[in-house]
C-alpha cells in the first residue's frame, strides 16, 4: 500500500508527516503538542545559533558548503578540519572538501592529508564503501579546543 504525506512548511523547513491513510495521518496531526511547530522553530535556531556564532568570522555558509574566510593562516590540516567541523554531520567527500577549500582560496592536496588524518585519529570512514570522510569525536575536539580556540585568541 502506498504512503501519503503532508508537508509542512516552517520558517526553518518542512515537517513530514506520514501515514498509510489519511486519518492516520489526521490522528498524528491531533497528537502533536500546540506549541510544537513553535518549540522546534526555537530549537533549531538556538542550535544553528550557537554554531554560527563559534564559526563567525571563520566560516561563512554558502549553497556549496562552508568556506574559510579567515584571513589568519592556517595549516592544510587545519584548513581540511575546518571544513569537516562546519560540514552536515560533521563529513563530506574529499572532492567536496578540495572544492570548497579552492572556493576559499587555499590550495590543498586533500585526499595525503585525510589519509594523515586518519592516521593521527581525527577523521574515519564511516562507511568504506563510500567517499565520505566523517571528524572522528578527538577530531571534533582538536578543532574546538586547538582551531577555533586558537583564531578566536588571535581574533580577539
Amino acid at each position: 500500500m502506498k504512503r501519503i504525506e503532508a508537508r509542512i512548511k516552517t520558517l526553518f523547513g518542512e515537517v513530514i508527516i506520514e501515514g498509510d491513510s489519511p486519518q492516520e495521518i489526521l490522528d498524528m496531526m491531533e497528537s502533536i503538542p500546540e506549541n510544537f511547530v513553535e518549540t522546534l522553530a526555537d530549537f533549531v535556531s538556538n542550535r544553528l545559533t550557537q554554531a554560527g556564532a563559534q564559526l563567525r568570522g571563520i566560516i561563512e555558509p554558502t549553497t556549496e558548503g562552508p568556506v574559510i574566510v579567515t584571513r589568519e593562516n592556517l595549516t592544510h590540516y587545519e584548513s581540511v578540519g575546518l571544513i569537516l567541523y562546519a560540514s552536515d554531520d560533521r563529513r563530506n567527500t574529499a572532492a567536496q572538501v578540495q572544492k570548497l577549500l579552492e572556493s576559499s582560496g587555499i590550495k590543498v592536496m586533500v585526499p595525503a592529508r585525510l589519509n594523515e588524518m586518519t592516521k593521527r585519529g581525527q577523521v574515519f570512514k564511516p562507511d568504506p564503501n563510500k567517499p565520505d570522510y566523517k571528524l572522528t569525536i578527538q577530531g571534533e575536539k582538536w578543532v574546538e579546543d586547538e582551531i577555533i580556540a586558537k583564531l578566536r585568541g588571535r581574533m580577539a
